[in-house]
């Protein structure tokens, strides 16, 4: 009975403030909750009882939900035409009033409403037509609120198409396909304007955290860069996709927080190291501490190694132009690894032999000083005084590839800085930014679809989606009326009567 009570209160003073045109959308749904508790009541408890009353309490309080969020759109604007102005200007563009038009495919957190909002039609081209309570409102591609087109963006990230259109059919949002596509690249878009900056802050901060941290050693910004094959649709092969990270370090070397990059197959990966750039420059130019120790772990592919000689090695120092970044550059122990147990199987063939020569070999390599040299020196004596069981074309270049790369390979001192040396949060990045999602059983992707998508999981990765949509929210540009200055030739634009 006080529940009952409270109920009519609230409604008595909704009713006091906003009209009882209102109170007539939603009074029938409060008669039905009120008869779904009663007959909960009336009959015995029991687990199936429950589930069944939960859920369509649910349903009652979306359905409620919904004809509130659709009258208050509704009577936002006023219903005499004359009493909007005649004018409006927009993204530098007049436009003229005129009749109000239906939008019937929206749909809110409660599921579809209908909207009829004034539309405005360009003066100087024969563009589209604008309508300012969808820009007031933030509704995205003319189907979803922002909340809902935040929630749909979202679960875009993690789950499939028909996941998602299952997700939001109980919801009585029944889109296709294509709908769907339209609002993830509409959101895409809009977000994707805000991540640069979200990821700067965000890394600024967890660089604030890691240098009030106890420890030995500078505070560390470890870089990574790698692939992974994508299947594209209309292409017989897969092509490579690239992903970048930036993690801050402590001073015990311990991973703070890890910021995420993403590009589709294209060639060059011109955009990733773009991106890549301008957030390592705005984050250590913003950065008012001591600078930190930068690493870049990589395994020495094509692309990595030309992003190092090319961007890293020339990048100056923010607050001494004159002067070089100072890099270290470590190849992946993981990775070189891989290069040890080749060898081995050169000189000894697979086997128990070849096994433990390389087991030993790997701690040489990682505990030893000048571990690199002690491995190589070792499989030349085993060559000169054995000969090769395996192909002598693995063994030299095994053998060529760690020689080479000797001046990255002291693990030893990286340890005792605790930088550091293996990119298994960049290997690990190619595995949660594409292969859990684009590489699912059967998926072929197009360029630009797979970019949306990439677009919203990587700003939900870095866990910055929550500055990136206050960001997108707070930066929409709205509909003004004009003013007409005296000494303008815009004026001329606007025809001297005041009404459309």
């Amino acid at each position: 009975m006080q529940d009952a009570t409270r109920c009519l209160r609230l409604l008595t003073i909704l009713a006091n403030r906003t009209g009882w045109d209102l109170l007539i959308q939603v009074w029938p749904v409060v008669l039905r909750m009120a008869r779904l508790v009663a007959c909960f009541r009336r009959r015995s408890a029991s687990p199936e009882a429950m589930f069944q009353f939960e859920t369509d309490l649910q349903d009652l309080l979306r359905e409620i939900g919904r004809r509130i969020v659709e009258w208050t759109v509704n009577h936002l604007e006023p219903e005499d035409r004359h009493q909007m102005p005649p004018y409006l200007t927009w993204e530098g563009e007049y436009y003229r009033r005129r009749s109000k038009s239906p939008l019937r495919n929206l749909n809110c957190l409660f599921g579809p409403i209908a909207l009829n909002r004034f539309y405005y039609q360009p003066l100087q081209t024969c563009g589209r037509c604008l309508f300012p309570l969808e820009v007031q409102l933030g509704i995205v591609a003319s189907v979803a609120t922002p909340a809902l087109a935040d929630c749909v963006g979202r679960m875009a990230a993690d789950l499939t198409q028909r996941q998602l259109l299952d997700q939001l059919r109980p919801r009585g949002i029944c889109w296709g396909v294509r709908t769907l596509r339209k609002l993830t690249q509409a959101m895409a878009e809009r977000m994707s304007e805000h991540r640069h900056a979200a990821q700067v802050e965000q890394l600024l901060k967890w660089f604030k955290e890691a240098a009030d941290s106890s420890g030995p050693c500078r505070i560390g910004l470890s870089v990574g860069r790698d692939g992974i094959m994508l299947p594209i649709k209309k292409n017989p092969k897969f092509k490579e996709g690239a992903t970048a990270t930036l993690s801050v370090l402590d001073r015990r070397g311990r991973r703070i927080g890890t910021v995420y990059l993403g590009q589709m197959p294209e060639s060059g990966q011109g955009t990733l190291s773009g991106q890549l750039t301008a957030l390592l420059t705005d984050v250590l130019s913003q950065w008012d501490g001591p600078l930190p120790r930068l690493t870049y772990v990589t395994d020495c592919g094509s692309h990595p190694t030309e992003y190092f000689e090319q961007v890293l090695s020339r990048m100056p120092n923010p607050r001494r132009p004159q002067e070089l970044l100072q890099w270290e550059w470590v190849v992946d122990y993981y990775h070189a690894c891989l290069y040890i147990t080749k060898l081995a199987e050169a000189i000894f063939g697979p086997g128990r032999q070849a096994f433990m020569w390389a087991a030993k070999q790997r701690k040489v390599l990682k505990q030893k000083n000048g571990g690199v040299f002690r491995v190589l020196r070792s499989a030349g004596a085993l060559r000169t005084i054995r000969g090769l069981v395996g192909l002598e074309e693995n063994y030299t270049s095994a053998y060529n590839y760690l020689r080479s790369r000797t001046a990255k390979m002291d693990y030893p001192a990286y340890q005792r800085l605790r930088m550091p040396i293996g990119s298994g949060v960049t290997e690990a990045a190619c595995k949660i930014v594409f292969t859990q999602r684009f590489k699912q059983s059967g998926m072929k992707w197009t360029i630009d679809g797979g970019a949306s998508v990439l677009a919203l999981r990587v700003i939900a990765l870095s866990g910055i989606w929550d500055l990136v949509r206050q960001a997108s929210l707070q930066s929409a540009i709205m509909p003004q009326v004009p003013t007409p200055h005296r000494s303008t030739h815009e004026t001329d634009k606007i025809p001297a009567e005041t009404a459309a």
